[in-house]
């Protein structure tokens, strides 16, 4: 069983469960992804497949990965992600993963890239405290003393200075899966997630 499957971030709204309580939800439009690789450990050392997502058209795509998307007998797909499984003999290319398959999964961990805040001072970036604003002080969102005197006589690593945020990585784990919609291939996951809108975004059974 694949326990990953690929979506589009479309934005936030709220339901309501059974209690009448209110929900904040995260709306992705997952899948279908289409199985284009099959990797195994006779073949490529480990047990993994390659799964496809989004539309594309055939001028977008070079002829290496024309050829890759031929050789599998799959159509062309957008992105492209590997996620491991326990046995690669199991699967098949051609292999559809939708949001049916999550039918039973209570809890998921939500992978993507955070939105990019471009260079950000110590404030916003760290949350650091700013200075004093009155009695002369000029020293409102400063960074402060850096390092020490004679010794070390350097800035240690890892100090906490202004620089680029955001755009990274970002997985948030145990997110409850509230809802699956089969008909639209939607899903509705408790909370926020990385990205802006329309964001890639992999779901992972937790």
């Amino acid at each position: 069983m694949v326990s990953m499957i690929l979506g589009r971030k479309i934005g936030m709204t709220q339901v309501w469960d059974e209690n009448d309580n209110v929900v904040p939800v995260t709306v992705v439009q997952a899948g279908p992804c289409t199985v284009s690789q099959v990797k195994t450990k006779a073949t490529d050392g480990y047990d993994a497949v390659q799964l496809g997502f989004g539309d594309i058209t055939s001028k977008h795509v070079n002829k290496p990965m024309a050829g890759h998307f031929a050789k599998a007998g799959v159509e062309p797909m957008r992105y492209l992600r590997e996620v491991r499984v326990a046995e690669g003999e199991e699967h098949n290319t051609g292999d559809v993963v939708t949001v049916a398959d999550f039918a039973d999964v209570t809890t998921v961990d939500v992978t993507g890239t955070s939105k990019g805040k471009g260079f950000q001072g110590t404030i916003k970036r760290w949350n650091f405290s700013r200075g004093p604003m009155t009695h002369g002080s000029r020293n409102q969102r400063r960074p402060g003393s850096i390092g020490q005197c004679a010794y070390p006589a350097r800035v240690r690593k890892g100090l906490h200075m202004a620089g680029h945020m955001g755009d990274e990585r970002v997985t948030v784990k145990n997110l409850k899966l509230v809802r699956v919609d089969a008909e639209q291939n939607l899903m509705l996951i408790k909370g926020a997630i990385p990205g802006g809108k329309n964001a890639l975004v992999s779901i992972r059974m937790a």
